[in-house]
């Protein structure tokens, strides 16, 4: 008789083969007890994020900025979370706040663009997102981790007609990655291309990418037992989300439909948060499906597209308006700002409770997958990065600290670090030792500046 572990390694299929192959790696290394590797899902939203809306009221900040001269590192357990925080709030023993954390060289604005993942200066101007000088933080870890998709990006615009845009990513110096930010696009792309002649055909006649494997699943599900045939399932549960393209934003509580036509395929939808919340649901899909490691998912992010306006929401007044403090509707600009971020968060919670639900090694998805949330415009909507508010949800597999609430001396102080700091601690968690990411800031005297990881973050204390 065959071990499973046997069958698993001589396994082939047929028009799947392709799609099904780094499902197929999982399952093989869970058999064989191979540590699952970290996973990373950035989100970054556009117009900026005020440390006030991540921020526990516990938390007495100094208004004179200069006069914030200490490390602060407390505990969230007994902290009560934002409004804006509240979807999340299931996952607190999770959740890192960063306060403090400055990215100067990136220039400031609107929107700092490729920078804000860079730590550069991309030179963005109105018309367009400038150009990257160097690789961004997302697709160094892609690079490190590998894959079939060593990066994968998706978006939101306020364009439905444009599937495709270049606002935050980068491979190296001049070499941006693209955001997808359509949707159906984005599926087809992602699932389908990895089929080839009659059989790509085939993938781009059908919706739904258990129809075109549905042979080839059969046959795996015979071969699999145990906590192999449980992750399995769990992965197509993720491809059965996508069975069903119906707009799900009745489930937000957030969102407003008084006004808008009722959507019959979110992948297709005009509606901004339908398009986003199809984008998360893809984003589950790949990184279940073992296609990528790393995730980015911009909203309204680069120049020009922080304009965005989230009708969904039944705010028919445009972020940079609101950025401007306007008000629309009875509602002020920062309870406005709340209700959005809070949309993002539930889509997040959503993504979240998904990974959490398949198995992997002594846990699951969620326990090797950390979510880092923060804004391409740093603290404001006319941004001067002398703050760059972030919140980071996973541990890595146990290799950062979580629950904790992190702030660092104001620039120009000693202790003080830098966002580049940050990146670089992400990054020695895949084994990549550089002491910074990105352009150090020239204006930082020798007291104010440090190289290395950021040790509150780091669960071995480096």
């Amino acid at each position: 008789m065959y071990h499973r572990r046997d069958i698993l390694r001589h396994l082939s299929f047929g028009t799947g083969a392709v799609l099904l192959h780094p499902l197929l790696n999982q399952v093989r290394a869970q058999a064989a007890g191979q540590p699952a590797p970290p996973r990373f899902v950035f989100i970054l939203e556009g117009n900026g994020l005020p440390w006030q809306q991540i921020t526990p009221a516990a938390i007495q900040r100094s208004n004179q900025q200069e006069q914030r001269t200490e490390t602060v590192d407390l505990s969230l357990e007994a902290m009560e979370l934002p409004q804006s925080l509240q979807p999340v709030a299931a996952f607190k023993k999770k959740m890192t706040i960063v306060n403090g954390l400055s990215g100067r060289v990136a220039g400031g604005g609107h929107s700092n663009d490729f920078g804000a993942l860079g730590i550069f200066n991309a030179g963005g101007v109105a018309n367009g997102s400038g150009n990257p000088a160097g690789e961004t933080v997302d697709v160094a870890l892609g690079k490190h981790l590998g894959g079939i998709h060593p990066h994968i990006g998706l978006g939101m615009i306020e364009n439905p007609s444009q599937a495709v845009v270049y606002n935050c990513s980068a491979w190296d110096k001049g070499k941006p990655m693209p955001t997808i930010c359509d949707p159906d696009a984005a599926y087809r792309n992602l699932f389908g291309v990895v089929a080839e002649g009659n059989a790509s055909k085939r993938f781009r006649a059908q919706v739904n990418v258990l129809d075109f494997l549905r042979d080839d699943l059969f046959q795996l599900q015979k071969e699999v037992a145990g906590p192999e045939q449980e992750k399995l399932e769990s992965h197509l549960g993720a491809y059965e989300a996508m069975r069903d393209r119906q707009s799900r934003l009745n489930e937000i509580k957030h969102t407003l439909r008084e006004h808008a036509p009722v959507v019959h395929d979110k992948y297709s939808s005009k509606v901004e948060t339908d398009r986003l919340d199809a984008q998360f649901d893809i984003a589950a899909a790949a990184l279940s499906g073992g296609l990528t490691n790393v995730v980015t998912i911009a909203s309204g992010v680069g120049s020009p597209y922080f304009g965005v306006t989230f009708t969904g929401l039944g705010i028919h007044y445009d972020k940079h308006g609101i950025g401007h403090m306007g008000s629309y509707n009875g509602w002020s600009w920062d309870e406005m700002a709340v209700m959005i971020r809070g949309f993002h968060f539930e889509l997040i919670a959503r993504l979240l409770n998904k990974l959490a639900t398949i198995p992997e090694g002594n846990g699951t998805m969620l326990d090797n997958t950390t979510v880092i949330y923060m804004s391409d415009a740093a603290e404001a909507h006319h941004s001067r990065c002398f703050e760059w508010p972030i919140l980071m949800i996973g541990d890595a597999g146990g290799r950062l600290r979580a629950g904790r609430y992190v702030e660092y001396p104001y620039w120009g102080n000693k202790g003080h670090r830098e966002l580049g700091s940050l990146f670089a601690t992400l990054l020695h968690v895949v084994g990549d030792a550089r002491l910074f990411f990105g352009m150090r800031d020239p204006m930082l005297a020798a007291n104010a500046r440090s190289d290395g990881p950021l040790p509150e973050l780091m669960a071995d204390r480096r």
